[in-house]
């Protein structure tokens, strides 16, 4: 592998941690917005629950995927944030909405305050998100962006992801990251009428994850063939997703026989081994038509600099997450 390979295996990483921490955290909003029935009260306080101790730290595994990706490719990030910064923009409003909505009604109903529109707020943003991030995802795979020249009319910030390959990752996206989430929630309460209720929508979502994924899959063959291509022809990318999908029917199975615990682990190794396949099927792009990895990195000592601080920043990184986790998720982590 090359230093520019390196570093841009260092941001998958980096999202392949992301997806299975923070994507459970927007699925659990969008479990809140559809809550229902005499429980949907006790469903929405163990989805606060759940997220309440850690769900800010997840960000920033993406944090650390930005600031590589702008130090070490900053054609490709400056490539991504002028075309698609109509997605960019609105997945951050949707970050920073959900996040602030989330706060202030976690503070209401400690005050025993009723929040409905911050409880909007929290489930709309947490719905939006995926699917803008999907968008975005699929985008830079299909190819469309216009890199020769700048942007030139307003259309052009437009055409390169109005299509419907962007938004069938976006929906890929947001069944996953449900998917996620109400298999988590099912280890997050000992209710037994709760642990049903997420046991169900865990199998109704995980349904919608691999209808979904076929969709993606078929529309990735008419505006994403070279990615498709390159996944049919390299045996890692292949032996990846198939990882994934064989994890995600695992987890199906688990949860489908009450085996909650394995469920988890399937769970979040399904979602890691997709976006694995799709970073393999990725390369050599790191924005597919415009620019290959080699050609968006910046020159060596960057590069070596920018690993000796990732290296340097695991070291602390990695132990303060296994405290955090231990401290607030330690007796579901010790089964």
């Amino acid at each position: 592998m090359t230093l520019p390979e390196i570093v841009a295996g260092g941001i998958l990483v980096c999202l392949m941690i992301y997806v299975p921490l923070a994507g459970a955290d927007f699925g659990g909003g969008v479990w809140d917005l559809l809550a229902r029935g005499p429980r949907a009260d006790a469903q929405r306080r163990t989805i606060s629950h759940a997220i309440a101790p850690v769900w800010e730290a997840n960000h920033i595994w993406m944090i650390v995927a930005v600031v590589l990706l702008f130090t070490a490719f900053p054609s490709a990030f400056a490539l991504v944030l002028t075309h698609l910064h109509v997605p960019l923009t609105l997945m951050l409003i949707g970050i920073v909405l959900r996040g602030s909505a989330f706060v202030i009604r976690k503070t209401t109903e400690e005050e025993e305050r009723a929040a409905p529109g911050w409880q909007l707020v929290f489930s709309v943003s947490s719905l939006v998100t995926p699917i803008t991030l999907g968008v975005i995802v699929g985008t830079i795979s299909m190819g469309s962006i216009e890199c020769g020249t700048p942007p030139r009319d307003l259309g052009a910030f437009f055409r390169p992801w109005l299509h419907p390959f962007p938004f069938a990752v976006g929906l890929f996206a947001l069944a996953l990251f449900a998917f996620l989430a109400a298999t988590y929630l099912t280890l997050d309460t000992d209710d037994p009428e709760l642990v049903e209720d997420f046991r169900r929508r865990a199998l109704a979502s995980g349904a919608g994850v691999l209808l979904t994924g076929a969709a993606t899959a078929l529309l990735a063959l008419i505006e994403a063939r070279e990615v498709a291509d390159h996944l049919w022809s390299s045996r890692e990318g292949l032996l990846g997703v198939a990882a994934g999908v064989l994890a995600l029917l695992g987890g199906l199975r688990s949860l489908w026989v009450r085996r909650f615990r394995w469920a988890r682990v399937f769970a979040a190794s399904s979602s890691a081994l997709i976006l694995l396949g799709w970073g393999l099927a990725l390369h050599p792009w790191i924005v597919v038509g415009c620019l290959t990895v080699e050609e968006a990195a910046a020159d060596p000592i960057v590069l070596r600099i920018a690993l000796g601080i990732l290296g340097g920043g695991a070291i602390l990184l990695l132990p303060a997450f296994w405290f955090l986790f231990r401290v607030f998720k330690g007796p579901l982590l010790r089964g």
